[in-house]
């Protein structure tokens, strides 16, 4: 523990100005989709400040990638609308239908080379929600919107974890 705290300060003395800007840069990336989406569902758009946090604090990490964000998110948001069709009356069959979406969202991704973890809070948070244009838009543009972020700064941001 000592010596992971070492190397942390370390790192961090030598890279302060990454640790500043690229905290920065995540805070401006999600402040501009909030502005511009006035979205106020805090489960969806919980997922996307998750993402806000891969892509700035580990950009070159694959799950940062413009096709893990993307598709990631493409595959929960359908996943999880998919989920939220189904419907039974048992309390239990529903928790098992909920958790299912982040598993089957999780499987999906891996298969198709677009993993990224913070996708399967969007299975779930759709599959709890249920599909809207809305919450569809939200995460489609701000994924393309982290996305091109994340290509236009990646040869100025460096791994922070």
């Amino acid at each position: 523990m000592k010596n992971t705290f070492r190397k942390n300060k370390t790192e961090l003395r030598k890279y302060w100005k990454n640790y500043i800007f690229q905290s920065v840069i995540a805070t401006f990336s999600i402040f501009i989709i909030l502005l511009i989406l006035r979205f106020s569902n805090a489960i969806v758009i919980a997922s996307i400040g998750a993402t806000v946090f891969v892509i700035f604090a580990m950009p070159s990490n694959v799950t940062a990638r413009p096709r893990s964000v993307i598709g990631g998110h493409l595959t929960g948001l359908i996943v999880g609308s998919l989920i939220n069709i189904i419907h039974f009356s048992s309390f239990y069959i529903e928790m098992l239908l909920l958790a299912s979406s982040v598993g089957l969202a999780m499987f999906i991704m891996v298969m198709t080379d677009c993993e990224h973890p913070p996708a399967c809070g969007t299975a779930l948070g759709v599959a709890m929600l249920g599909f809207s244009w809305k919450v569809a838009l939200t995460i489609i543009i701000s994924s393309i919107i982290l996305s091109i972020i994340h290509t236009v700064c990646k040869k100025i941001i460096r791994d922070l974890v």
